[in-house]
Order: structure tokens, then C-alpha cells, then sequence
């Protein structure tokens, strides 16, 4: 997946965005963890600081919900 990013913009930004779209075409549905930082930089081979950039991005947006020691789910949009 790394070699789909555009090295000219913040690859935060354009993980950030390939997560948007798979909560809006549903493939992490409300309630559904996502990748954890861990699994995020290894799908898309950055260092863990930048996915967790990605995370408190989306986090900031009302798209996730962190929960301590359990991992991070997709907001409820009701």
C-alpha cells in the first residue's frame, strides 16, 4: 500500500484519508475497531508516530472513539 502514497503531500493526511473512506463505504462499520497503531504502520510501512497521528486525526474529527486498553472504534454517526 505504501508505494499508492504520494510522497509530495503529509502521508498522515493521505492514511487519514484511505481510513475516512473505508468508514464511509462501510468497511469498518460503526462499532468497528480499527487498525491499531501498530497495524497501521505496518500496512502501509510508516512509524508508528505518524499512525498515531492518523488516529488523533480521525479522533479529533468525531470519526473514532479510543478506549482505553480495548483499541479504537468507529463513532456512532446517530
Amino acid at each position: 500500500m505504501s508505494s499508492d502514497l504520494d510522497r509530495t503531500r503529509p502521508v498522515w493526511r493521505q492514511i487519514a484519508a484511505v481510513l475516512e473512506q473505508r468508514i464511509t463505504d462501510g468497511t469498518y462499520p460503526a462499532g468497528s475497531r480499527v487498525p491499531s497503531v501498530v497495524e497501521l504502520s505496518a500496512e502501509f510501512e510508516v512509524a508508528a508516530s505518524t499512525a498515531q497521528k492518523v488516529l488523533a486525526h480521525l479522533k479529533a474529527e468525531g470519526l473514532v472513539r479510543a478506549e482505553v486498553g480495548l483499541g479504537t472504534f468507529v463513532a456512532d454517526r446517530g
